[in-house]
């Protein structure tokens, strides 16, 4: 359970598709679910969680985080998905999305059922991960106890269509303005509440799907508000979006390279052969330590992108 990792791009698969698993496989994702809750009807739900565990234990998933959407804990399902799938593929498995979280008593459960499993059939302990997905008003009033509530959880996801309804949003398309809200943005508290909670945490925070596939143009709005305010990632439900959100949330080439240069320059100035200055001039810019934490979060989520630099600060003797 890797917090680090990049999450730009999280593919939705349904578990009962074995045509739609196979053609993830190949996907320049950076994480996939394979999906047990609402891409799942009913009655198909026990044969997909056999077909999930077959396609965890085939593999061919190499640099991707591996991850499967139980049902909620309002339902008769969750229990089932959980013990089926990580007895059966534990070890093939990076973390569990829970849906519809709306008190931390929700994560804890989880936390403690999958500790017994662990234990019962020699898994490491703790390994597997939890990231609870906020959908309805009272999991965005309890956000910052659902974000502590167990070491295992490794992102907060925004799960828009539900939490819209939750509030009785009058808005049928999700991520656009409700027809109305003319002034500012109508997602901005709850957006930043998720992030605010996640950072506070240590943990990623991702924004939910946009369910109009065909409308590029329309994702990458609204996916680069996310970007811009700090998400770490967007879940994709068709494999038009993904190099669209990769792009979104991976830092652009000249910001990354700039980042790097801030880092290398003011590691050297702050040196004794750099005069030991805690403030010194990158060209016209002034760098300190304030500098240097910021310019950690843009390369940081470019290093974890696999990006390469395209320019290179060097000390003024070199």
């Amino acid at each position: 359970m890797d917090g680090r990792r990049a999450r730009r791009s999280c593919l939705a698969v349904p578990g009962s598709s074995a045509k739609m698993i196979d053609k993830a496989r190949g996907l320049a994702v950076d994480q996939f679910f394979l999906d047990l809750e609402d891409a799942v009807a009913p009655l198909a739900k026990a044969e997909a969680r056999d077909r999930i565990v077959g396609a965890l234990n085939e593999g061919g998933w190499e640099g991707k985080i591996r991850s499967v959407r139980v049902n909620a804990l309002d339902t008769e399902w969750t229990y089932r998905d959980v013990v089926t799938v990580v007895e059966g593929a534990g070890a093939e498995l990076d973390t569990i999305v829970l849906p519809k979280v709306s008190t931390a008593e929700h994560v804890r459960w989880l936390d403690l059922t999958l500790t017994q499993i662990e234990r019962a059939t020699g898994l490491e302990v703790g390994r597997i991960g939890i990231e609870p997905q906020i959908e309805d008003a009272a999991g965005l009033v309890e956000v910052d106890a659902i974000a502590t509530a167990s070491p295992r959880v490794a992102a907060l996801v925004y799960g828009p269509a539900d939490f819209m309804a939750s509030i009785n949003m009058r808005s049928l398309v999700v991520g656009h303005q409700p027809p109305g809200y003319d002034v500012g943005d109508a997602y901005h508290y709850t957006l930043m509440r998720i992030l605010i909670a996640a950072r506070a945490a240590g943990v990623q925070a991702i924004d939910g799907p946009y369910l109009q596939i065909k409308d590029v143009d329309g994702l990458r709005r609204v996916g680069g508000r996310t970007a811009a305010l700090g998400f770490d990632g967007k879940w994709v439900l068709h494999p038009a979006q993904v190099d669209a959100v990769n792009e979104l949330f991976s830092p652009r080439q000249e910001d990354y390279d700039h980042a790097e240069n801030i880092l290398d320059a003011y590691e050297w100035h702050t040196s004794a052969a750099g005069g030991a200055r805690g403030a010194a001039m990158l060209g016209d810019e002034m760098i300190d330590e304030a500098s240097r934490k910021m310019a950690l979060v843009i390369a940081g989520k470019g290093r974890a992108a696999g990006m390469t630099r395209t320019d290179r600060w060097t000390p003024p003797e070199a």
